[in-house]
This record gives structure tokens, sequence and C-alpha cells, in this order.
């Protein structure tokens, strides 16, 4: 009993501490904290849902009715039916229209993610085996993000997401991110946000959030890149314009582009 109200509290302690990542048997979406992914939650729940539970039903009802009406015991003598017209124009024409359906506001919301409004900052995030480099161009700042050891972590940070240098943004600012790889293929993703690029090699991807809400968020590499990819996760944490004003004056002292720069021309020359 003691353990099934330890594991109940430690439920409501992280929904409180973290804004959002992965619940232990969590079956839908994270909360959504950009207007991007409320439109993914909403496509997804209010008509891919009741869609995909209709064709299911549908086809459950089909198959029953199937094996009771044409058993054998029911049909000694078989039909020697081979096609029927009208059904077959019915199931190409009305499985044409549901996904006409889905389209429709399908590319209407992958146009919103493709079309990025005027950036208020941009960041340049590049994927490694196996941590994430990240770059502030417009304030000289780089550095690197490696998941925090589980012997490492304290006791608010969760086991698997949580990274030594977190990427901080202003709330309520448009977000720019930049996304390539230094090896091989890499994805950048946050649930919350409903972001999602690939990082690839020799080419720059771009996408871009707009987070609502204050808080730290959890996204992985998304994209099976080599023997440690579950271990590169992606941390952001969002805060006010003072807050982020106060990290920016501390990171460019202590993330400046140049001396960081220089001491991976050191290692790399050793």
């Amino acid at each position: 009993m003691k353990k099934i109200l330890l594991i109940i509290s430690s439920i409501f302690i992280s929904g409180n501490t973290f804004a959002d990542q992965p619940k232990d048997w969590q079956l839908g979406f994270q909360n959504p904290a950009s207007d991007g992914m409320r439109d993914i939650v909403n496509f997804h729940n209010n008509l891919l849902l009741p869609i995909i539970i209709a064709i299911s039903v549908f086809v459950l009802f089909l198959m029953l009715y199937a094996c009771v009406r044409f058993r054998a015991s029911a049909n000694p003598i078989p039909s020697k039916r081979t096609h029927n017209v009208t059904v077959e124009i019915l199931w190409t024409l009305i499985p044409c229209l549901i996904l006409i359906v889905m389209a429709v506001p399908s590319f209407k919301i992958l146009y919103k993610q493709d079309t990025i409004p005027k950036a208020d900052l941009t960041i340049k995030a590049v994927g490694y085996q196996w941590y994430w480099g990240y770059e502030y161009p417009d304030e000289n700042i780089i550095f690197d993000s490696y998941m925090i050891e589980e012997k490492d972590l304290k006791s608010d940070q969760p086991r698997l997401l949580s990274v030594d240098n977190e990427v901080v943004v202003p709330v309520n600012k448009v977000v720019k991110v930049l996304i390539t790889a230094n090896d091989v293929l890499h994805a950048w993703a946050l649930p919350a946000f409903g972001v999602k690029r690939d990082a690839v090699p020799g080419r720059i991807n771009e996408t871009w959030f707009k987070a609502e809400k204050e808080g730290t968020y959890y996204g992985q590499c998304s994209e099976l890149c080599g023997i440690k990819h579950a271990f590169m996760p992606i941390t952001v944490k969002v805060v006010s314009d003072e807050e982020y004003q106060e990290w920016l004056s501390e990171a460019r002292v202590k993330f400046a582009k140049e001396e960081i720069g220089n001491d991976k021309l050191k290692i790399a020359s050793k």
C-alpha cells in the first residue's frame, strides 16, 4: 500500500515540478505548450480518433456478421458470386472521401509548421554521436548539452531526460531553430511544442515554436543514430523575459563562442 501511495504521489509531484515530460502509463499526447501542438492535438482528438474508431467498429461488425451470416451450417450450398459492382464502387469512393476529409486539415497544419514567422530568437542545434550542440548566432554563445548520468541526478531531475546545459528561451517569443548534424542522421523533437525535424549532415532544416507557458520541456533524439541513440535528450527551459536576459548575461561569459571554439580545436589537434 505504501508503495502504491508513493507512486501516486510521485506522479502528482512530477506533474507540478516539470512542465511536460512522458508520464507512466500515458496514452495520449503531452499537454500542448504551443499553438502548433494544440492544432495537432485537436486534429487528432476531434477528427482522426473518431474516424479511426468508427472504421474499427464497422470492420469488426462486418467480420462478425460475415462469420455468422455465411457460416457453413447456415449455407450448405455455397454462393458462387464473384463480385458486386455497387459494393466495389462504394468501398473505393468512401475511403477516398475519408482520406480527403483527413488530408485537408492535415495539410493546413503542415503548411503552418513550415511557414516560419518573423523570429525573435534563432538557435542552431547540431546533433552529434551522442549529444547535442547549441549555438545562439546573434549572441556569440555556443555550448554542448550532455545527458546527466543517473548517479549524478538531483531529486528534481528526471532520468534520461535531464542535461547539464539546457536551452533557455523566453516565453511568448517566436524561436527559430536551425537543425543539422555533424556525423549521422539525428532528429530534434520536442513533443510539447509539436516540433520534430531531422538533423541531416551537410543540410540545415528549419522549424519554429512559440512557447506559451514557462517551465521545463523535454524531448529526445527521434532518429536512430547509433548505440547511444536513447541517451541524447533535449531540454528546453522557458523563462520570463527578465530571467532570459539574466541568463544571457551569464551565458555570454560562460559559453563565449571563441573560447569554446578554441577548446574544441585544441582537443581536435591532440
